[in-house]
C-alpha cells in the first residue's frame, strides 16, 4: 500500500505507518520556515526532533527540542513548529486518536496565503 506524503510551502511530510487509531508521519521543515499556528480536535501528537532544532509553541508556551528531544500535543492543544536555524529540520510525529485524517485541522494562523482555510475565533 502506497503511503501519502505532501510538499508544502514550508517543507515536506510523508507517512510511514497509518493504522487504526493512529499514524506516523516524517516531517521536514526548511530553514526559517514554520508551519501554521494550528489544532485538532480528533488527535494527539507526538513529535521527536531527529535532525536539526525545533521551536515549537504549545497553547502558547516555547519549546525548543534539539535531537533526540520530543514534544507532546494533547488533543486540542494549538501549537505550532518552526525551524529558525540554517539548517534542515527533520521530525517524526505520532499521531494518536480515533481519527488522524488531513482535514482534521484548523489553522488559527498562517503564514502562505491559506486564509481560505482559516478558522475564525468563536
Amino acid at each position: 500500500m502506497p503511503h501519502d506524503s505532501a510538499e508544502r510551502p514550508w517543507g515536506s511530510w510523508h507517512v510511514i505507518d497509518d493504522a487504526n487509531g493512529y499514524k506516523v508521519k516524517r516531517i521536514h521543515v526548511h530553514p526559517g520556515q514554520r508551519l501554521s499556528y494550528q489544532t485538532h480536535r480528533h488527535r494527539s501528537e507526538h513529535w521527536v526532533v531527529i535532525f536539526g532544532i525545533a521551536t515549537c509553541v504549545v497553547d502558547g508556551e516555547v519549546i525548543v527540542a534539539g535531537p533526540g528531544e520530543s514534544v507532546d500535543v494533547d488533543c486540542g492543544q494549538a501549537h505550532r513548529i518552526s525551524n529558525a536555524h540554517d539548517e534542515e529540520l527533520v521530525i517524526i510525529e505520532v499521531q494518536h486518536g480515533a481519527y488522524t485524517g488531513e482535514d482534521d485541522i484548523e489553522r488559527l494562523e498562517d503564514d502562505y496565503g491559506r486564509h481560505e482555510e482559516l478558522v475564525s475565533p468563536t
